[in-house]
């Protein structure tokens, strides 16, 4: 499970111990690494095989999935082009590791990068647990989402990813056909044991009816 740099991001990847659940694409927030949800995938869903990138853009040494401007103001036009080298990233990984289309978890910046993927490049992913979102573009896409799955979780004292900022994305994929869930949680920005209880109930009832 030692990084790996051969594909277009440093990774990390962990092979399906379950080959009957779909794999999970792991992005992490602001200032993590290709390490950092790996155990929150393991959690989860139980086998399947993990997907872990590292955020390619720098900001005061930290790694992020793309630039921003200030606090909550995105670098629009470096969201849409890193939002195309995640989607290739992930075709890259299916292709050397043999594995289906992902459900994307994305955490914080992960998470708005996913959404961003979810609407600029729809078959790059099967589904999305965002947590702790926002709306990465200030005009969405008119991508065809239909049936697509999507679980948001937001923190009602998120003084960052703000509930009313979710509930716009929200909207936004609905509008464009996606499944949405969105649960707001007593919590602040930080991942609580609410979002991991939700979310594994919420992949592995999906998970179960792919199976069946």
């Amino acid at each position: 499970m030692n990084a790996v740099a051969t594909l277009s991001h440093v990774h990390r990847f962990v092979p399906a111990g379950d080959p009957t659940v779909p794999p999970l694409l792991l992005l992490h927030g602001t200032g993590g690494d290709e390490n950092d949800l790996l155990p929150l995938g393991a959690a989860l869903l139980p086998g399947a095989a993990l997907v872990s990138p590292r955020g390619r853009v720098l900001e005061n040494g930290m790694p992020r999935f793309f630039r921003r401007l200030a606090e909550g103001v995105f670098d629009e036009a470096d969201v849409r082009l890193r939002a195309g080298e995640l989607a290739g990233f992930v075709e890259e990984a299916r292709v050397a590791y043999g594995i289906g289309t992902p459900v994307v978890v994305g955490f914080s910046n992960g998470a708005n990068i996913a959404a961003a993927v979810l609407t600029l490049h729809p078959e790059a992913l099967a589904g999305a647990v965002l947590i702790r979102p926002m709306v990465p573009l200030g005009q969405m896409p008119a991508a065809d989402l239909a049936g697509k799955p999507v679980l948001i979780l937001s923190g009602a004292m998120d003084p960052i990813a703000r509930p009313d900022e979710a509930r716009r994305l929200a909207a936004s994929l609905a509008e464009r056909g996606a499944a949405v869930e969105h649960r707001v949680l007593p919590a602040g920005h930080g991942l609580s044991q609410a979002d991991v209880a939700i979310a594994k109930e919420w992949l592995v009832r999906r998970a179960a009816g792919d199976a069946s």
